[in-house]
């Protein structure tokens, strides 16, 4: 059984089209990547997952649930980490979690709110009002909430938005465990270097649509191509080569390693001394950048 079916779903508000048909499967167990630029859909289609918006056409399962038929089985199985720092300013960390767990019919949950406390290092404000928490510990209580019911699917929007280095690392490796002891884990973010050293599988979307959906190292292979980076000591760059300014340097795209030497030759011709050069492999930034350009 998939732990998200997503099957044709479309969503409009008047004649913005947000959702243009999405299909997705997400099996369980997986750590999934969703990118795309502002405005691509993504926190439209985390809403619709969490029944916070319904859907013009198209079907939503959670962990075998239809979100519009079966809306509590399939909030049960979800657990969501918002973008945008909600709390409740009356309440401690702990009180705030224990309301949490009332939402879902939870009581005597005090065991398990306490693992959740001590994993996100949050021991120390347990007893601490909400309002007096920083932006990064609001994040951690954030999670901690979409926790409570122990749910097997928990999506993350921009989990690291604002978060120091520390507390992001902190962070990673608790969401990390939890992958490992069997959660489905959905993640959108803009720090693409995230994404591609922790989920399995990404999609990308662009203008409500799903524009690419592999592994970050085939996407990353797809892109077939070398970056040379040279800085002139002397010389003026030659018009015949092309190439996009990066500081004091310029950058070359290259198909292979064999068009190194011809990029060379040219410059020699040109009368071009090299004052530093680097060959650099595509990263999934660049993939990224290369699919919202064509597509």
């Amino acid at each position: 059984m998939a732990a998200i079916e997503v099957r044709q779903v479309s969503k409009h508000f008047g004649a913005l089209q947000a959702l243009a048909g999405i299909d997705l499967e997400i099996g369980e167990g997986e750590f999934f990547g969703l990118l795309g630029p502002n405005g691509a859909g993504k926190t439209t289609l985390i809403s619709i997952l969490a029944g916070l918006a319904r859907a013009n056409t198209g079907s939503v399962r959670i962990m075998g649930h239809d979100v519009s038929l079966d809306y509590r089985g399939a909030r049960r199985s979800l657990g969501v980490v918002p973008q945008e720092l909600v709390f409740d300013p009356f309440f401690t960390v702990r009180e705030t979690l224990r309301i949490q767990s009332g939402y879902f019919g939870m009581r005597s949950n005090d065991r398990w709110i306490d693992e959740i406390i001590a994993s996100l290092d949050l021991t120390g404000k347990a007893d601490v009002n909400m309002r007096a928490l920083s932006g990064g510990m609001k994040r951690r209580v954030l999670v901690a909430q979409a926790l409570v019911h122990k749910p097997p699917v928990i999506v993350l929007d921009e989990p690291t938005a604002g978060v120091d280095v520390e507390l992001r690392q902190g962070l990673w490796q608790f969401i990390q465990r939890l992958n490992r002891d069997g959660h489905t884990i959905v993640l959108t973010t803009h720090y693409l270097e995230e994404a591609e050293s922790m989920c399995g599988r990404i999609a990308m979307l662009k203008q409500g649509k799903v524009v690419a959906l592999d592994s970050a190292a085939n996407l990353v292979r797809r892109l077939h191509s070398l970056h040379l980076r040279v800085r002139l000591r002397s010389g003026e760059w030659p018009a015949a080569l092309p190439a996009v300014d990066s500081g004091d340097a310029r950058v070359v795209r290259l198909r292979n390693y064999g068009d190194v030497e011809p990029v060379l030759a040219t410059l020699r011709a040109a009368g071009c001394q090299i004052e530093d050069m680097e060959l650099q492999q595509p990263d999934l930034e660049d993939v990224f950048l290369e699919i919202m350009r064509r597509e």
